[in-house]
């Protein structure tokens, strides 16, 4: 007798917990070779701002941890991600069309990627931060600070690998992020969000909302409690100059990579921790 599949119907994930759509909506999602893999919420303008809330919410306690307890957290999830590599691999195998050795081969650099970012985390400050010379009787220390609230479009091609590589180095450095996942390609981005439930991650830290950016992205952007804006995964320039000047409204940070979608399997250098960073700089007078 012929075995029946069992549909999957996956949700959000927002603030540590998995509710469906405010909308009640779902879409298909298809495998590289048009056949069905699975049903996907389809997040509306409320889930957004829900997720923002969340986001928020989590940034004081997220914030306040050091920065060696955070890069613990990050290595966990590596180590989490590691134990569902067989999943991960048969999901991005068939999601983007790669062949089994190019998927194994994108989920072990999603690791490595994770530990990397990892051990970054307690040494940025001593990277981009320091004491700086004046020409007068006082200290003068610059330090770097997380923004707040990051929303991140992810790549919509590397839906694993590229994920990984835009969220990592925003929540490392201790911001907390809504990311609105691939659209065609979600199934890696939910299993990620399992990885997150079950790893040491506090809820909300980390929000992920499948189905098209349009329902949602331009709401983030154009949200007065989010603090900072990634246009990665935003291809169409018109669209990504309409989200710019929505995020002018309260001069939101933002990152417009180039048109092309970068080549994720590179040294991703520091720019992604630093781009969403404050500098504060602290006088003190000497000798007292």
């Amino acid at each position: 007798m012929t075995r029946i599949d069992v549909r999957k119907t996956y949700k959000l994930y927002v603030g540590g917990a998995f509710p469906r759509s405010e909308s009640g909506r779902s879409y298909v999602v298809e495998d590289a070779k048009g056949k069905f893999l699975a049903n996907a919420a389809q997040a509306s303008r409320k889930d957004a701002r829900d997720a923002v809330q969340a986001a928020r919410k989590a940034f004081a306690g997220w914030s306040a941890r050091t920065p060696y307890n955070r890069g613990q957290v990050v290595y966990r999830i590596a180590e989490v991600l590691e134990s569902r590599a067989a999943q991960l691999v048969d999901e991005v195998q068939r999601g983007e069309g790669e062949t089994k050795r190019q998927a194994q081969a994108s989920v072990e650099a999603t690791v490595d990627r994770l530990v990397w970012y990892a051990g970054w985390a307690d040494k940025l400050a001593q990277v981009v931060g320091g004491t700086n010379p004046v020409a007068a009787p006082y200290f003068d220390f610059s330090l770097p600070e997380p923004t707040g609230v990051v929303a991140v479009v992810a790549p919509q091609e590397s839906s694993l690998l590229g994920l990984v590589s835009v969220v990592a180095p925003v929540v490392v450095t201790g911001n907390t992020v809504v990311v609105a996942a691939s659209a065609e390609r979600p199934v890696p981005a939910i299993t990620l969000s399992e990885v997150l439930a079950t790893s040491d991650v506090p809820g909300g830290v980390v929000n992920v909302l499948t189905g098209p950016i349009g329902d949602t992205v331009p709401t983030l952007a154009a949200h007065m409690d989010v603090n900072a804006l990634d246009l990665t995964g935003v291809s169409d320039p018109a669209t990504a100059a309409d989200l710019e000047r929505a995020a002018a409204e309260n001069l939101k940070r933002v990152l417009r990579p180039e048109a092309a979608e970068p080549d994720w399997t590179l040294d991703p250098g520091l720019d992604r921790m630093t781009r969403f960073l404050e500098t504060k700089t602290v006088w003190h007078p000497v000798g007292i």
